[in-house]
Formats: structure tokens, C-alpha cells, sequence
């Protein structure tokens, strides 16, 4: 079994802990590991390091050698500069097929919380498996405990039971508001989309190239050519290019203690709060404050009279939010730099 960790994200909803020259994977958010090191470690417990390969963007490689030294450098998948996924999924594709390999392969990302890594491993064996058949894509769906509007979910069809069987894809529905995400997850055949896949490199060409033609043509160009025409490509996510659009996906309904720890709430799930239901980290006091998430990297924070707030100081900025706004933080970072570029260039 072959694994390719997905490290090219930018991790912009924990901002400012997470940047763009550092971003969320390469932090150590759940243990004293990087999140990186977490996902390495997990599968190298498992499977041969020949077998692990690591998908990332040029600027990020000497992070990932630094963060794993047992990688050997030809494991690594490098994009020129990050295109989204689904030229990712090309060029992964791309690496397996040039080099005569077409067995089934599954992409992880690198920032998600496992708490159960044999049941992980387990069901991650199954889908790739399952994906052996040609045209067959295999994701893992999380059987949802709450109502969540930061997750994109997975509706099959048919009642499925805990037998590990794959059952066919009818829908992914995009990140629901609350009202439908409640309704969601009183659904038997509704999952989480945990954005775990399993499939052939032979897969993910045809199906580019019965969608995407354009994009296909990358899987058979020289290394000169890919620099010079990589960058050119769309930014199209995979879920659109391919998941919204195949026929034969397969959902595996798992359990093993999954987060995707895509924001700064997600941590109340894993750490314990004080009294007054406060996450800290660092040097701070909180006064007549309650549920707060309130991280600080230097500096002495004093944080009186609040509720729900989001609040985080480093020496990259300073963040403060309502919970309740926090799927926002990644669209309003791109207008705070919009706004910046503009005051530097008026023209």
C-alpha cells in the first residue's frame, strides 16, 4: 500500500499561528509533534518508508526534510506553486505513472487528529483495496457525532452498518449552514467528508481526461515543460474536477477518532478548558471571562469581561474573532492582503 501525505496547504484558518512561510502542518498542535510528523509517524508504524510519499509545493520541501528525516527526497511530490488539488491529483498521478506504477494508492491529508491509528490503518487498507477496480474512487466517510458547518459531508446511498463494506456515493454536499447541517447528521447515510481517497493513478488520468482534457496533458510532460506550464494551470479543487462529476465513488463509514483541526475551536475538543470554559495557552489571565479560546505566543495577555471570542497574539498579528465567525478568517485574511497590496501600489 502506498500513502501520499497531502503538506501544500497554506492553513490560513489558524492564522496567525499558521503562515503562509509556516504553515499549519509543520506545527505542533497535538502532541509535541508537527502535525506532519504525527501523519508520518502514524503510517510509518504500519508501512515500509519506501511506501510513504509526501505531496507538497517548492517552497515548503526543506520543511519537510528538516521535519522527516527518514524521507528520502525522491518521495517527495513537489508542485511548482500551489494550484489547488485537483492539479495535484494530476501530478501525483503523473509521478506513479511515468514510473510504470498503477496500483492503487490513498491521499491523506497532513493536519487532521486520529485518535484510534490501528482502526485509521485499517480502513484506509480497505479502500484501497476496494479501488483496485478500474474507475473506482474509495473515500472514508466519519459517522458524524454533531451538527458541524465547517466540514463537507458524504450522502450514500443506502443504510450502511459498521462492516466496513463500500457504499456507492450519491452526493458531497458543501459545508451546510447549521439549520441543514442539523438535519444532516439525523440522516443515516450522511457522513463526514474527511477528504481521505483511494484510487489508481490510471483513475485519476482518465477521469481528467474525460473532464478536465486540458489539465490531463500534464501527466505525459518532461520535467522542463511542467515548469513552465504548471503554474498556468487552473486553481480547481479535485472535489470539482472529478469527485462532483465520476460514477463509480465508494464511501467506507468509519469510526477512529477523527478532527480535521482546521480551526482554532477544534482544539476545545482535545484540550480541557478551565472552570469558566476557557482554552489558554501562554501567559495569560483571564478576569469575568468565560468560553474564550485565548492563545498567546509572547506577550503578557490580560483578557477581562468576554465571551466566545478568539483570540490570538503572535509576532506574525494579532487575531480576535467571535467563534461564530471563524470559517471567515480565511476570506477576510485574503481582503486584509487585497487592501495592503493596494495601499502599496494605488496605481
Amino acid at each position: 500500500m502506498k500513502v501520499v501525505i497531502m503538506a501544500g496547504g497554506k492553513g490560513n484558518r489558524f492564522w496567525p499561528r499558521s503562515t503562509e512561510e509556516v504553515p499549519k502542518q509543520f506545527l505542533a498542535l497535538t502532541s509535541n509533534n508537527t502535525m506532519l510528523q504525527e501523519t508520518y509517524q502514524r503510517f510509518l508504524r504500519w508501512i515500509p518508508a519506501a511506501d510513504i510519499y509526501v505531496a507538497t509545493v517548492q517552497k515548503y520541501t526543506q520543511l519537510v526534510l528538516e521535519q522527516l528525516k527518514e524521507l528520502d527526497s525522491r518521495q517527495l511530490i513537489i508542485e511548482p506553486e500551489q494550484r489547488d488539488t485537483a492539479p495535484c491529483m494530476a501530478l501525483i498521478a503523473r509521478h506513479f505513472l511515468q514510473e510504470g506504477q498503477d496500483e492503487p494508492f490513498v491521499t491523506v491529508p497532513s493536519d487532521q487528529y486520529i485518535g484510534d491509528d490501528e482502526a485509521y490503518i485499517q480502513a484506509i487498507e480497505q479502500a484501497v483495496e476496494a479501488a483496485r477496480q478500474e474507475g473506482v474512487i474509495v473515500t472514508l466517510g466519519i459517522v458524524p457525532t454533531r451538527p458541524e458547518t465547517g466540514y463537507g459531508y458524504i450522502e450514500a446511498i443506502g443504510k450502511a452498518q459498521d462492516d466496513g463494506r463500500a457504499y456507492r456515493v450519491k452526493r458531497f454536499i458543501e459545508k451546510p449552514d447549521l439549520e441543514k447541517a442539523t438535519k444532516l447528521v439525523h440522516m443515516a447515510n450522511v457522513y463526514w467528508n474527511c477528504g481521505i481517497f483511494a484510487w489508481r493513478p490510471s483513475t485519476i488520468a482518465d477521469y481528467l481526461e474525460q473532464f478536465e482534457p486540458d489539465m490531463s496533458r500534464l501527466i505525459s510532460l518532461s520535467d522542463e515543460q511542467l515548469e513552465q506550464l504548471y503554474p498556468l494551470l487552473p486553481k480547481v479543487s479535485v472535489d470539482y474536477a472529478i469527485l462532483e462529476k465520476a460514477d463509480l465513488i465508494y464511501c467506507i463509514p468509519v469510526r477512529f477518532g477523527w478532527d480535521d483541526v482546521g480551526t482554532w475551536t477544534a482544539l476545545t475538543r482535545l484540550y480541557p478548558s478551565d472552570e469558566q470554559g476557557n482554552l489558554i495557552s501562554g501567559s495569560v489571565h483571564m478576569l469575568r471571562a468565560g468560553d474564550n479560546i485565548v492563545f498567546s505566543d509572547k506577550q503578557k495577555t490580560l483578557v477581562i469581561g468576554v465571551a466566545d471570542l478568539i483570540i490570538v497574539s503572535t509576532p506574525e498579528g494579532l487575531l480576535v474573532c467571535p467563534k461564530s465567525d471563524e470559517q471567515t478568517i480565511k476570506q477576510a485574511l485574503l481582503e486584509m492582503e487585497r487592501i495592503r497590496e493596494q495601499q502599496q501600489d494605488p496605481q
